[in-house]
């Protein structure tokens, strides 16, 4: 949501809980975002091209390396966000696929990072 009104881009929200996703309708509402709140899980979602694919406490990174292939136009970039497993689940994703990836200092959680992923077969330059 926060993308959505910081700049003037096509965000789509995908949240399963009806209330959550209800919530973040009405404060796209409120604050006249024009983010697209879909209320179904990842894996019912139609998949489309998506520069960003990011998520924040869905799944461990192998999965959501899943979930993000099926989105990310050539040359798009997953940006996750994780915790003190963050090595672990980059070992387990790197024993399952190839892919090109940062790490950077998380700025609100000492023990956190923000991963940059780039996945083999969408074809990207990390910066």
């Amino acid at each position: 949501m926060v993308l959505s009104i910081m700049d003037d881009m096509d965000v789509h929200l995908v949240e399963s809980d009806q209330k959550k996703a209800i919530f973040l309708r009405e404060v796209a509402r409120e604050v006249g975002s024009d983010a697209h709140i879909h209320a179904v899980r990842i894996e019912q979602m139609r998949p489309f091209a998506a520069d960003v694919v990011t998520a924040r406490a869905l799944a461990p990174l192998p999965k959501l390396l899943d979930y993000a292939e099926r989105f990310l136009a050539e040359g798009g970039t997953g940006l996750f966000l994780k915790g003190r497993t963050a090595q672990e689940e980059i070992d387990r994703a790197a024993e399952e696929r190839v892919f090109e990836l940062q790490s950077h200092p998380s700025q609100s959680d000492p023990s956190g990072v923000v991963l940059s992923v780039g996945i083999a077969g969408h074809e990207r330059t990390l910066h």
